[in-house]
């Protein structure tokens, strides 16, 4: 039986074109892309004279940012599709039928719900490789690094790949090869940014049995 991969493209990885799934999964295996779209967001944002807030790596989005994100999404969307070739299937979270829980403290922000929609479960049995965007009904903004995670649980995901702009979790200039839940912690003063989000993504996933890659680091819990 096929092993089914969740693929998390960070934002920043899509100006390094043409992405390579195989890479990532193998040739008779199945898999669903989650990607971000920091940069496209941040620079509509910028253009409409709307500053960018961070908490603990994930963006507050505003209701009168929402479409402007929406878009850039969107647009990110298109962008990883063309990139990837006649197999993608780009679509939108909230078009999809993602659902999620609101997080008012950071707007018009959710942290999906473990459900996996009908029409997402019909494209992964059909072998069909869905381009996620990760937004949710409301519509809402999910971080790409909590989605893919919640995702790949819900799907029963053999394994799940953080691809970014760096080769893994670095300590001191290094790659680590390996990473346990038990050590973030000892972590935590050096890290800040959106490595925080996707490691604890990694966590949430790992601890539900899915083989986590961030890079060249495995995540074990």
């Amino acid at each position: 039986m096929s092993l089914l991969t969740v693929v998390k493209c960070g934002g920043a990885a899509l100006g390094n074109e043409p992405f390579v799934l195989e890479r990532f999964v193998g040739p008779d295996d199945r898999a669903v892309i989650v990607h971000g779209a920091g940069s496209h967001i941040t620079s509509a944002l910028v253009a409409a004279g709307i500053h960018s807030t961070f908490v603990g790596g994930r963006r507050v989005t505003s209701r009168s940012a929402m479409p402007l994100v929406r878009e850039a999404f969107r647009r990110a969307n298109a962008e990883l599709c063309r990139q990837i070739g006649p197999r993608a299937r780009g679509v939108l979270g909230d078009e999809l039928g993602l659902e999620a829980r609101r997080l008012p403290e950071l707007g018009e922000v959710g942290m999906l719900l473990p459900v996996v929609p009908p029409a997402l479960a019909e494209l992964v049995a059909c072998g069909e490789l869905p381009v996620i965007a990760p937004l949710a009904r409301g519509p809402l903004n999910v971080n790409a690094d909590d989605a893919a995670a919640v995702l790949a649980v819900a799907l029963g995901a053999d394994r799940l790949v953080f691809v970014s702009d760096v080769p893994g979790v670095l300590v001191d200039g290094e790659v680590l090869s390996q990473l346990a839940e038990d050590e973030i912690g000892d972590l935590d003063h050096s890290l800040s940014g959106g490595i925080v989000p996707k490691l604890e993504a990694a966590v949430r996933a790992a601890r539900a049995g899915v083989r986590v890659d961030v890079g060249a680091t495995s995540v074990v819990a």
